[in-house]
């Protein structure tokens, strides 16, 4: 494992706004996605999940930088919801990265130095009407649209959870994200710390990603979306243990 890309040394940020949506998939579909070391976290031992965070994130530096330091972006990640136990034994709940996007490229490339996260490049677009707000990207083909509403939202149509307290539990973000290296068999352990996190549902009136339809997946449903406002975040220190 690359020693820069083990995320050597802590992070902070502030979220000014975080939207996760969270898509059902067969579990089995999922499984080829992740490495061995992690297994899938899972809900009725049937669906796995993938989320698509979107995040409007400022002031990204080095943990005890000034803020003026610090980076503003767009990202988007696409993760999924795994476990991993540790060396103590004690199972971990988390997320593996699969790809990341940013309006930045600043961010792309200190990204890629010191994370696995697969950052790329991309564009941007946000428009809010008084009814509605659409995030989309020309170049990774992406649009989620959302309806402005002060009803009580139900959960998306078809949704695998009985109900938001529920669907509470795949909103994100985890405690931890996980890399694995399978050359050396090191896991790359990521604890991430936030306060006053409190998930607003959110009403989806449409969305496509094309990424996940590169996945080669039979399907996916939206399980569930929620929004999150002004938080400071930090994420600690990488921690790397080796894997049988």
């Amino acid at each position: 494992m690359n020693r820069l890309k083990e995320h050597p040394f802590a992070v902070e940020a502030f979220f000014e706004r975080s939207l996760v949506l969270t898509f059902a998939v067969p579990k089995e579909e999922v499984a080829a996605l992740i490495p061995p070391c992690l297994s899938l976290d899972t809900h009725q031992d049937q669906w796995a999940f993938i989320a698509v965070a979107m995040v409007q994130t400022k002031n990204l530096r080095p943990k005890g930088f000034p803020k003026i330091m610090g980076s503003d972006f767009f990202l988007v990640g696409y993760r999924v919801f795994v476990r991993y136990t540790n060396a103590q034994g004690k199972r971990l709940r988390g997320l593996y990265i699969l790809k990341s996007e940013t309006d930045s490229r600043r961010m792309t490339f200190f990204g890629n130095l010191f994370t696995e996260y697969r950052y790329t490049t991309t564009d941007i677009q946000q428009q809010s009407t008084t009814s509605s707000e659409t995030i989309s990207s020309s170049k990774s083909q992406f649009q989620v649209k959302i309806r402005k509403t002060a009803d009580e939202v139900a959960l998306p149509e078809g949704s695998v959870f009985q109900d938001w307290k529920e669907a509470r539990r795949f909103a994100g973000p985890l405690p931890f994200t996980f890399t694995y290296d399978a050359d050396s068999k090191k896991v790359l352990i990521i604890e991430g710390l936030r306060e006053d996190w409190v998930p607003k549902p959110v009403d989806v009136e449409s969305f496509n990603f094309n990424f996940l339809d590169t996945l080669g997946l039979s399907f996916y449903k939206l399980a569930n979306a929620f929004a999150i406002y002004n938080i400071p975040y930090h994420w600690k220190k990488g921690k790397v243990e080796q894997w049988k």
